[in-house]
């Protein structure tokens, strides 16, 4: 599969899209979700052009790497998520219902969030 420049993250990139920002440095850009399945609902995605968590993994640099991950608690720290606990999801794939084909994860949180998944 090959990125989609497209894609409403790569938009939101550009800044053809707005988005309520929440961090961003270099590497990261962390905003509210438009459609918030929690009270807080935030994604953090990276700049550059990874379609999933597995192509993240494997191809981004040490630096990219390093940033994203450490941006998760500067955002959780901000959303004020910290001493009540919040999930991070990030979906791959149609049967793991990813919507973008752009990686990023969600923190949501703001309620007791409920059992990880439903059989």
């Amino acid at each position: 599969m090959m990125y989609d420049d497209s894609n409403i993250f790569a938009r939101i990139l550009r800044g053809e899209i707005p988005a309520k920002k929440i961090y961003e440095d270099d590497h990261v850009l962390a905003f509210h979700d438009a459609f918030p399945k929690a009270p807080l609902h935030a994604l953090i995605i990276p700049k550059g052009k990874y379609i999933n968590i597995d192509e993240f993994s494997k191809k981004a640099s040490e630096e990219e790497i390093i940033a994203f991950y450490r941006a998760i608690p500067k955002v959780v720290e901000a959303l004020g998520l910290g001493e009540k606990g919040f999930r991070t999801i990030a979906n791959t794939g149609p049967d793991g219902g990813q919507e973008v084909p752009h990686f990023h994860i969600h923190i949501i949180g703001g309620k007791n969030i409920g059992p990880m998944v439903s059989a």
